[in-house]
């Protein structure tokens, strides 16, 4: 099936510096990138999410984080007179 639709140049241009880099037509780049968007939105659960930071640009182990956010919890903090547990 065919179709029209509208892209910003710099969309085309991108476009077509990709299919020449990997030898394809520009439809042929476009057909895999909804194929690739589908099963993406396809996936369930913690498949959906799994490797979400990385793909996000960051480099940091998340479990080390949550791990370093909770080990402030174990410091000994004065509770100000007047709370519970003070």
């Amino acid at each position: 099936m065919r179709f029209l639709a509208d892209l910003s140049e710099d969309d085309v241009k991108w476009l077509d510096a990709r299919a020449a880099e990997e030898g394809k037509s520009r439809a042929a780049v476009l057909r895999e990138a909804v194929g690739a968007y589908r099963a993406e939105q396809s996936k369930q659960g913690i498949e959906r999410y799994f490797g979400l930071w990385s793909r996000h640009g960051s480099t940091q182990d998340g479990l080390a984080y949550e791990r370093r956010l909770r080990g402030e919890w174990d410091r000994d903090v004065p509770l100000k007179p007047g709370t519970p547990g003070a």
